[in-house]
Order: C-alpha cells, then structure tokens, then sequence
C-alpha cells in the first residue's frame, strides 16, 4: 500500500513537473516563431531598401529607411528579452528543484544507511530465527514477522526512491546545461542586435544634425510632395465615387454614395467584412514606407503627412494581387501614378495604383490573390512602390486594420 502511494506521489509531481515544462516550451516555441518571424522581416526590410536604392537616396530618405530599420530591430530585441527572461524563470525553478531534490536525496540515504547498518547486524538467519523464537507467544512472533517483512519492504521501496529521484535529478542537471548554454546564445545575439541599433542610431543622429541645417528646403520638399499625394487621393476618391454612381445606375438604381446590393453582393460583403484583419497582402513581399491618414512628420517640424492608403515598397516586377474575390469595378490612368485598378467586394472597395501593366478589365470576376498588374518601377529612384487604399461605399478605410499584419 505504501509503496503505491509512493509511486503515485512520484508519478503526481513527475506529470506536474512535466506539465509546466511543456506550457513553458510551448511559450518559448511561441516566442521563437515570432523572433524567426522578425528575422526574415529584418532581411525583407533590408532587400527591399537595398532595392530601391539605384540612385543615391536623400537624407531624409536615408533616415527613414534608418528608422524602418530600427522599429525592426527594436521589435527583435523585445523578443530576444521576453525569450531570455523565460528561459531565466526555467533555470531559476530548475535550481530550485535541484536544491530541493538534493536536501531530499542526502535524508533519503542517511535514513538508508542507518536501515543497512542495522540490517548487517542482524543480517544471519539464525539472528532472525531468534529474534522470532524468542516471542512470548504465538501473537507476538506473527507481529516479528509481519515486522520483518515491512523493514524489508520499506528498505527496498527507499532504495527505489533514491534512485527515482537520483534519475530526476540527473535530468534536471542534464536541462539546466542545455538552457545555461541556450542563455548564452540569446544573450550574445541581444548584444549583437543592440549594437547594430546603437549604430543604425548613430548614424541616422548624424544625418538628423544634416536635415536640421536644411530643415527649410526639406520642409518644402515634403510639402511638394504632400500636394501630389492629397491630388492623387482626391482622383482616387472622385473615382471611386464615379464607379459607385454608374454601378447603382447599371443596376437601375438611384445615384448614391452607397452601393445598392444585390442579395449575392450582400453576402460577399459579409465575408469581406467578416475577414477584417485576416485579408492577405495585395502583393506577395512589401513593406509599408508610408502609413495611413494624418500623422506629423518625425523629424521636420511643422509639417504633416496625410494618406487615404498606404504605400508598400517592393520588390521590381511584383505583381499586385486581389485582397479578396470580387469584381473589376474599374480600370484608369491616373497622372502621375500610372494605371489604377478597382476591384468592387459587395459594398467594399479594393484600390490598387501606381501599376505600369494590367491583367484585368471591367467586369472581370476575380479570386483572392489573383495578379490584377504589375506594379511601376521608377527608372529614376529605383522605387517600386503600391498605392493601396479600402473603400467602404465612398468612405476610406485604413487598410491596417483590414490586412493580416499591416
């Protein structure tokens, strides 16, 4: 019976033991898919910039392209220290359970050598055949033998603890060695990585004292470039507008902002709608150099940058790729931006510009990640940037909140 109990006791703390090691190898292996995740959009980052930079770039290029770098960097390192302090809290509880385990072992076997020193004296048969006949009575020798049979039992359940616990311990050793030496790693690849942080911050210090001595000219340079932006938006806008008005007015429909759906465009809505967050990228490898809506420009003061998208930066040749099925809604040149593409989901609007070909035409059925064009590349910077934009009827969207990880 207490042998049993024992063996469950040890079973009991083996699984529990086990059951923590597992949540928290399945935390670190978390943590190591997302720290992977980060590399390779470290590399991406890198590819893409290196890319785009046939031409020799501005400063305030070159510390933009710095501080893409640098938000990558900084998410790594947050990743590397979460990564680190977790596997700290593992050898720390090791620690402490071999601490614990030990203290256990050296009672165990004091218990255990005093059980055989005793046994050795009386270890002869002819001692033990005394011992029983020397009884008073009947009773007392049945009691001596049941004695002798639990000493013995209870002997050989002890030597079979030690040696549970002796092989838990060697386990717990042979882990602890393998997470120091783990440690060693991710603490070396943090320094590493906050080296590089330290001098990507550096430099781009450097270029920043450069852009302060030119603020003005800059400032008018962002400007200049604002203006081209807000045009191009309000021509996408207008467009988007003109395709809803002439979709309601196919469909003998009064002119509205808001699109008139048909039971089957209503549904595709819904599941455009209900894939908010989870939409694919609309194209294959980017990286997202301009953000959505009005935001102050980081280092030239007093001058604001407003977007109805985004812009991706890419990879030359990349094909721009359908979010979602629908249906063209329109096809146009818009001037400076190249070609434009709108692709209609129900009552949503999927705006891919700045493409130099396209593969589709009005009325086109389309599937989710069908190649819709391919995108410009500027002969002149090297640039291969994707204006995307998301409409809801004629109210833009911020496409952040609609794509996987944007």
């Amino acid at each position: 019976m207490k042998r049993n109990i024992l063996f469950s006791t040890l079973t009991f703390g083996f699984l529990l033991l086990t059951s923590l090691h597992g949540f928290a190898q399945s935390e670190q292996q978390k943590l190591e898919q997302r720290r992977q995740e980060i590399m390779a959009e470290i590399q991406q980052t890198n590819r893409l910039l290196s890319s785009n930079k046939k031409q020799s770039r501005s400063v305030l290029q070159q510390i933009e392209d710095l501080d893409l770098k640098i938000k990558s960097q900084e998410k790594l390192i947050a990743v590397i220290s979460q990564q680190a302090g977790l596997l700290n809290r593992k050898i720390r509880n090791n620690r402490n359970e071999i601490s614990k385990l030990n203290k256990e072992l050296d009672v165990l076997k004091a218990d255990y050598a005093n059980m055989i020193v005793k046994s050795y004296k009386s270890k002869s048969e002819q001692s033990r055949l005394m011992f029983l006949l020397s009884s008073d009575n009947f009773l007392q020798a049945y009691k001596r033998l049941q004695y002798m049979k639990q000493y013995t039992q209870h002997r050989r359940v002890q030597g079979e603890e030690i040696g549970l616990k002796t092989q838990s311990l060697l386990i717990l050793n042979d882990t602890l060695g393998i997470q120091l030496k783990a440690q060693e790693v991710l603490l070396a690849e943090h320094k590493k990585e906050q080296e590089k942080i330290e001098e990507q911050k550096r430099i781009q210090k450097i270029l920043i004292g450069d852009l302060r001595k030119k603020e003005r000219t800059f400032a008018s340079q962002i400007k200049k470039k604002q203006t081209e932006i807000a045009r191009i938006d309000k021509q996408i806008q207008s467009l988007v507008d003109a395709a809803i008005a002439s979709a309601n007015k196919s469909s003998g429909s009064a002119a509205s902002a808001k699109f008139n759906l048909t039971p089957e465009a209503k549904i595709v809505a819904d599941n455009f709608l209900s894939n908010k967050g989870n939409l694919p990228w609309p194209i294959e490898k980017g990286l997202v150099v301009m953000g959505y809506g009005k935001q102050p420009h980081p280092y030239v003061k007093n001058v604001y940058i407003n977007s109805n998208g985004v812009r991706i930066a890419t990879e030359e040749g990349a094909k721009a790729r359908a979010i979602f099925q629908g249906e063209v809604l329109e096809v146009q040149i818009i001037k400076g931006a190249n070609k434009t593409v709108l692709v209609q989901h129900g009552n949503y609007i999927s705006v891919y510009n700045n493409l130099s070909k396209v593969f589709v035409k009005k009325g086109d059925k389309v599937t989710i990640y069908q190649e819709i064009g391919e995108v410009y590349t500027d002969k002149t910077t090297g640039e291969t940037l994707l204006k995307f934009s998301i409409f809801q009827d004629s109210q833009v969207q911020n496409p952040a909140l609609w794509i996987y990880r944007m």
